[in-house]
């Protein structure tokens, strides 16, 4: 048992959107819930608030930079926050600031936690060397069985110390009924009552696959004119506008201009998920977990999923589960001709036999995929270390 409540300090870029800094103020939360404290050093963005509401405590930093200088600037900021305020742990989310904040846990003798949320490419032994920062803590937290298998083969050194904690998803604003609120969004995104809805929730960037998708729904308008369906890309382009107007560009000389409805940033994700027949993520490059296939699963809507990354974790597909037990439909990635077939076939089922396919999909995510439980486990992570370390409360 604690003999204080401990103090954890998290370091990510930004708050902006993301399955990182979603964790980061679901983990802030946690342990404010717990009576213990949570800080967050990261130059701000638009979950500031949600942090500050779960009773975090920010810290504007500029850990967005690469430099080295600007790198070994932001340690010593780190390591003068530490022993200001008492922090137990230090908790980085991120390469560029993990490696100032390794370098602040080193200097003021603090355990060092991790946590690998993404697949990050690696062209050469300078890269490796680069993304090697994330498995080196004293925990390194692994988003999927599909991470932490690529941590151990990329970094060996950290084998040992690899911990898998499944991103959780907060089932519960899923249970709530959001029909009102699907279909202000539907009139928002002009789609009258019956038409079918193709829903990508994914930032617009050029590995989510967007160009895939309006590739094979170009097919699938050609090959059965009869599906009367309007695909709505829900994410934020980021700064990218010119890979959006692009989009834009390619769904038009596909003759799909009234059906692909470029949304910008949703909000409301369950009451998208609510408005939506099927969800497609059509990654072109592996998900280490994939938060969006599993959102659409905990709202109970088909998706089809890139067969790549931690997928086969998430989504119930053949040939791991019979046609009957699937929840979703697993493509090979960056093939539009085999994704436009998947989605026709799940739009030519009756609404009856989606449901079905939305239920096993819900109860997966129920049983695999929750916020607490991804809490429970990282708190205790956090009671391990502090277990074992020279200066542990404990």
């Amino acid at each position: 048992m604690n003999a204080r409540p401990m103090k954890v300090l998290q370091v990510i870029p930004q708050l902006e959107t993301g399955g990182a800094e979603r964790t980061t103020v679901d983990i802030a939360a946690a342990l404010t819930e717990a009576g213990d404290s949570a800080l967050v050093v990261s130059e701000g963005g638009r979950l500031l608030g949600e942090l500050e509401a779960a009773g975090g405590l920010h810290v504007t930093m500029p850990v967005g930079t690469k430099s080295p200088f600007g790198l070994r600037r932001n340690a010593s900021r780190i390591a003068a926050l530490v022993e200001r305020e008492g922090v137990d742990i230090i908790h980085a989310r991120s390469r560029a600031p993990a490696w100032s904040a390794l370098w602040a846990a080193r200097w003021t003798r603090r355990p060092f936690v991790t946590t690998y949320h993404g697949a990050y490419n690696e062209h050469s032994r300078l890269k490796n060397r680069y993304n090697s920062v994330m498995a080196r803590g004293d925990a390194v937290i692994a988003n999927s069985g599909y991470t932490a298998a690529l941590i151990a083969r990329r970094h060996a050194f950290a084998a040992q110390r690899i911990v898998t904690i499944h991103r959780g998803v907060d089932l519960s604003r899923f249970a709530e009924d959001a029909a009102l609120r699907a279909e202000a969004l539907r009139q928002a995104w002009r789609v009258a009552a019956g038409r079918p809805v193709i829903l990508n929730i994914a930032r617009l960037t050029p590995w989510k696959g967007q160009e895939v998708l309006i590739d094979a729904l170009g097919q699938l308008a050609a090959r059965a004119p009869e599906l009367d369906f309007v695909c709505v890309l829900a994410g934020d382009d980021q700064g990218r506008t010119d890979y959006r107007d692009a989009l834009a560009r390619r769904a038009a000389a596909l003759g799909l201009g009234d059906r692909v409805r470029i949304a910008g940033h949703v909000d409301d994700v369950p009451a998208a998920l609510a408005a939506a027949t099927v969800a497609v993520q059509p990654s072109t490059e592996p998900e280490a977990f994939g938060r969006a296939a599993v959102e659409a699963q905990a709202a109970g809507v088909p998706v089809l999923v890139s067969d790549l990354g931690a997928v086969r974790e998430t989504v119930l597909a053949t040939p791991e589960v019979p046609q009957g037990g699937r929840s979703g439909w697993r493509v090979p990635p960056g093939d539009a001709a085999a994704l436009s077939a998947a989605i026709g076939e799940a739009l030519a089922l009756s609404p009856q036999e989606r449901a079905e396919i939305g239920r096993r999909g819900r109860e997966h995510a129920l049983a695999n995929f929750s916020l607490g439980a991804m809490k429970t486990k990282t708190l205790r992570v956090y009671h391990s270390l502090l277990e074992d370390h020279d200066s542990a409360l404990y």
